[in-house]
């Protein structure tokens, strides 16, 4: 993949990327865009590589989804709602998500990627297991699990 090639693929998949790790990062602007960022210089370094431009929107996503993981790795989730919205309170700017992303901080990270690449994102099981690389039974559950703990945080 040519400089031009990835410069024009990426144009028309950023903003939607950066709602997306956004989302994963529960609010949080900050890390949101260091990810982006991130994932931005990786996916440029490698694109030399990547010659497949069809399935660079899921490719561009698995890097995403890649430092996100390398990101929690480094930072301990949140067991208990109140911590999580106190810390999403603390940095969200836009309070109408405060309750849904203190939820969705709760979750473990694959459980939270797979419900945000599904509701959010448009992306069916099957392509959601690639990006994982799990099983399509695994992220069946991951989302299963997700959306109940999310049902029971948000009632």
């Amino acid at each position: 993949m040519t400089r031009a090639e990835f410069t024009s693929l990426i144009g028309g998949e950023q903003k939607q990327l950066r709602r997306f790790l956004l989302a994963l990062c529960c609010g949080i602007r900050e890390d949101a865009e260091d990810l982006a960022q991130e994932t931005l210089i990786k996916a440029y370094l490698a694109s030399g590589k990547f010659t497949d431009t069809e399935k660079f929107t899921a490719w561009i996503y698995r890097i995403a989804y890649n430092c996100f993981i390398d990101h929690c790795r480094n930072h301990k989730p949140f067991a208990d709602m109140d911590e999580a919205k106190h810390t999403v309170d603390e940095q969200n700017e836009a309070p109408d998500y405060t309750k849904l992303y203190a939820a969705l901080h709760t979750l473990p990270p694959k459980e939270r990627t797979a419900i945000l690449l599904y509701y959010l994102k448009g992306y069916r099981v099957k392509e959601i297991a690639g990006i994982l690389k799990c099983s399509d039974n695994a992220v069946k559950k991951q989302m299963s699990r997700g959306r109940e703990q999310l049902k029971l945080k948000l009632q």
